[in-house]
């Protein structure tokens, strides 16, 4: 199986993303996709933190914090059409690196359909784009890892034509049936009837609603088109800071730090504990 490597980097200019922050989103990336998206989808990935992307070797695709996506989309693949994610700044931005990091994992190159039952009453089968985190991306279905908030996101059997007891549809368990949209989410398909694109669409009111995207003319990354109709990275962005969700989050990340570092400190004692003593003569009784 070849490992996908990928690299996180800050490119912001307006705000301040040091060392150590970088760091521990990129740790706790790293247990999220090889302890909970890897058995799942059969991804094996790595996430390391580079300080510039000079220092990215080659062979890694980055996932690059900036201050403002474009409208233009917040994925991208290079002029060597090897793929790369944008994420948008904000006190959340955790979870949007995990966001677009699982869907990388999933999907690196953002052109992948599994069909089944569209939603729309109207339509027979259809063909939906592979983004394993929208459907739930909303903050209040995320969880957190080593205290940083990361996304939800949906299992291999969110496509299965019926729904099953005791199947889970997502990791978090907030999805009940397959292709379901929560709120805050969405799901986005090609009708190959009409050749036209659609979403189920949950930003606002008592349920989803279906929305028209007409006809894809372009020849990229369908994800890097849906994305950018969509403003999925930048609503996320926005979104993030004001939830109940992150708050509760960001508590438990000020715990995780007194737990670190009063293990720190347990570590430091030891190590001048260790300066003053000698451990042969301590665990030996006799001998030259």
């Amino acid at each position: 199986m070849l490992i996908t490597q990928l690299a996180l980097v800050s490119e912001t200019r307006a705000h301040t993303i040091n060392a150590s922050q970088l760091n521990r989103v990129a740790a706790a990336l790293q247990k999220q996709v090889t302890r909970d998206f890897g058995p799942l989808w059969q991804v094996d990935a790595t996430v390391d933190a580079f300080d510039r992307l000079e220092d990215v070797p080659v062979g890694y695709w980055p996932l690059i914090v900036v201050d403002d996506v474009p409208d233009a989309a917040g994925y991208h693949t290079d002029d060597n059409g090897q793929p790369f994610s944008l994420i948008e700044f904000s006190d959340s931005w955790s979870l949007t690196a995990s966001h677009e990091m699982l869907e990388m994992c999933a999907d690196p190159f953002g052109n992948r359909l599994v069909s089944g039952r569209s939603p729309h009453p109207d339509q027979g089968q259809v063909e939906f784009l592979v983004e394993v985190a929208d459907p739930s991306e909303a903050v209040q279905f995320g969880y957190t890892v080593n205290g940083m908030l990361v996304s939800d996101f949906f299992t291999p059997r969110f496509y299965d034509p019926v729904a099953v007891d005791g199947v889970r549809y997502s990791f978090g368990g907030h999805v009940k049936a397959p292709r379901q949209v929560l709120p805050g989410g969405y799901i986005s398909w090609r009708d190959p009837a009409t050749d036209q694109w659609w979403q189920q669409t949950w930003f606002g009111g008592d349920e989803p609603e279906f929305v028209s995207l007409g006809r894809l003319t372009g020849s990229g990354s369908l994800r890097a088109a849906i994305d950018a109709r969509t403003r999925t990275v930048s609503r996320l962005a926005a979104d993030g800071p004001g939830s109940r969700h992150f708050g509760a989050a960001r508590e438990l990340t000020a715990k995780a730090k007194e737990s670190t570092g009063a293990r720190a400190r347990a570590w430091r004692s030891q190590i001048e504990r260790l300066k003053d003593s000698n451990p042969a003569r301590e665990a030996w009784s006799n001998g030259g």
